[in-house]
């Protein structure tokens, strides 16, 4: 607005809410008489948008709520600060030196999700340059064997929705909300815009980039990467790795070994036979909670209308989102990774178990509107194998895709079942008006008694009526479920040394990500995958080029 060269110090000032008609400039308009207000004149500040959210509670007088960066050649008084609820903004900016261990070779980064890449990148950046593997391929090759996935049911067990360039990630909405709060989210974002992404994703309380657009942006990093230094190698699966004396690691994969100096295990949380190796090699690995549960459709219109009343449909609000949870009972039932506009799509990664995640493009202007409904599963709800409860947890999940897949028939076709059977069971209306987006309606009408436990069906039940109290026609007779939904996180966690970020007993691997059970989702996977980059960085010097 004023002063463009003012910008040392900088703050947050938020709660400025106004109606989605109002354009930007009476947003930096209402920030500057905020100020004024304050007894600070604008014309010694600079202001820009920074963030927008908005505020739906009240469907006959729904608000944007903007917080506006607030910048000063001089710093605002601590008395300013307090009475107008200013907060000063932290750095993104990473600054720390070059450890002096000696790196005996180059670190190995297993995994090319949000945790792998961005470890990579700042290692690769510092000149340590990485070998970033991946089980999977390239982010074109693998969207091919997504798509034949898709019309085919022939599954390469390789290359899917979870494993391969960009993680399992690449295909769902791309969203970037996260609840951890570190000025590392910001440079997340700022690297995602540098290579693609687009800018609203920076002001955006809940910005996501889409499938088609994230696919985009994968590319680019993994480019980058590679033109500062570093290795990509796809189609390259962890297969064992021996720590030998004098700080080297030999890695054992399927195309062949590898001489590195570190291990940054980033797997994802779908890598079971990696799992399964660990803990015979006895890593300290213990079991953690999980949720399971399904994807419910509705169509978007009904959603905006619901959500938004009259304001459905305006272009400054977009398809409505929406986050629901109740506590009241002993298991938590929540709604999770809701994707407006999108389609339901086949997630599996081992044979004849079946998996769904939902997906949407940049856009958002599918007909249907899906969110995974979950259920929460304890620690107590995982029968040991081998008196291991990690093990328990893994087998937890792959019973149930395993049923899912039998109640399906085979081939991959989803089991499904409309509201009104799973809540009533039978059909009290007779509208069709949903048409389930799963593989283009590869589904079949199924039993969900014979795909989950008790506790979950029942629980699912009592979500879709608790939920139905909160959003009109959630539990709408014709909405569709799709089962099942396995695979939200990571069944279980790697432990690691807190202030070495190390596995324990293992001083030359580092457990990394929603993987290792230490984020949940793209953004907090990315952040955890920075930390221990750091945390790498600040202990070894870059190893001598060969």
């Amino acid at each position: 607005m004023m002063g463009e060269d003012c910008r040392r110090y900088q703050y947050l000032l938020g709660g400025i809410r106004l109606s989605p008609d109002a354009d930007d400039g009476e947003v930096l308009e209402c920030a500057a008489k905020k100020m004024k207000r304050l007894g600070v004149s604008a014309r010694s500040l600079h202001f820009r948008l920074y963030k927008r959210s908005i505020d739906a509670r009240k469907r006959d007088d729904i608000k944007l709520v903007w917080t506006v960066l607030v910048e000063s050649q001089t710093p605002l008084s601590a008395s300013v600060c307090q009475k107008g609820e200013l907060r000063a903004l932290k750095s993104a900016e990473l600054v720390f030196s070059c450890g002096n261990e000696n790196l005996s070779a180059p670190p190995l980064v297993v995994g090319m999700g949000p945790a792998g890449m961005f470890a990579a990148l700042l290692l690769a950046r510092r000149g340590y340059r990485p070998i970033l593997i991946d089980r999977g391929d390239s982010v074109e090759e693998r969207a091919r064997a997504v798509e034949r996935f898709r019309r085919t049911g022939v599954l390469d067990t390789e290359s899917n929705v979870q494993f391969g360039a960009g993680g399992a990630g690449t295909f769902s909405d791309g969203k970037l909300v996260t609840r951890v709060h570190d000025p590392r989210c910001q440079l997340v974002l700022e690297t995602f815009c540098r290579f693609g992404a687009p800018q609203e994703i920076l002001t955006l309380a809940k910005p996501h980039i889409g499938t088609d657009v994230l696919r985009g942006v994968v590319s680019g990093l993994l480019a980058e990467i590679e033109r500062l230094g570093g290795r990509v190698i796809y189609r390259c699966r962890l297969l064992d790795f021996e720590e030998r004396q004098g700080g080297e690691i030999v890695a054992h994969t399927s195309a062949g070994d590898l001489c590195v100096g570190a291990v940054i295990l980033a797997v994802g949380h779908s890598a079971r036979d990696t799992y399964k190796k660990l803990i015979a090699d006895q890593f300290a690995i213990e079991a953690k909670p999980i949720s399971v549960g399904v994807r419910v459709e509705h169509l978007q219109k009904d959603i905006d209308r619901a959500l938004y009343g009259d304001f459905a449909g305006h272009p400054r609000l977009g398809p409505a989102e929406y986050t629901l949870s109740d506590t009241r009972t002993e298991r938590g039932v929540y709604t999770f990774c809701m994707c407006p506009g999108g389609e339901v799509v086949a997630a599996a990664s081992e044979n004849e178990g079946l998996v769904v995640n939902g997906m949407s493009y940049h856009a958002r202007d599918g007909k249907n509107a899906n969110a995974a409904v979950l259920v929460s599963v304890g620690t107590r709800d995982f029968e040991p194998i081998d008196g291991n409860l990690a093990l328990g947890a893994i087998e937890f999940q792959r019973r149930i895709e395993r049923n899912a897949f039998r109640a399906g028939g085979g081939a991959y076709v989803a089991p499904v079942m409309r509201v009104d059977e799973f809540l009533h069971g039978k059909r009290i209306s007779e509208r069709e008006r949903i048409s389930p987006s799963y593989r283009d309606g590869m589904v079949k009408s199924a039993d969900f008694s014979k795909v989950f436990p008790p506790f979950v069906t029942d629980s699912l039940r009592y979500a879709l009526n608790s939920f139905g109290g909160k959003i009109e026609g959630y539990d709408a007779p014709d909405a569709i479920l799709t089962a099942a939904e396995t695979r939200t996180s990571a069944p279980l966690r790697i432990l690691r040394d807190p202030e070495t970020l190390t596995a324990i007993g293992h001083p030359l691997v580092y457990p990394c990500g929603e993987g290792a059970g230490y984020a949940g989702g793209i953004t907090s996977a990315a952040i955890d995958g920075i930390r221990i980059a750091e945390a790498i960085v600040g202990r070894f010097a870059p190893p001598e080029k060969e």
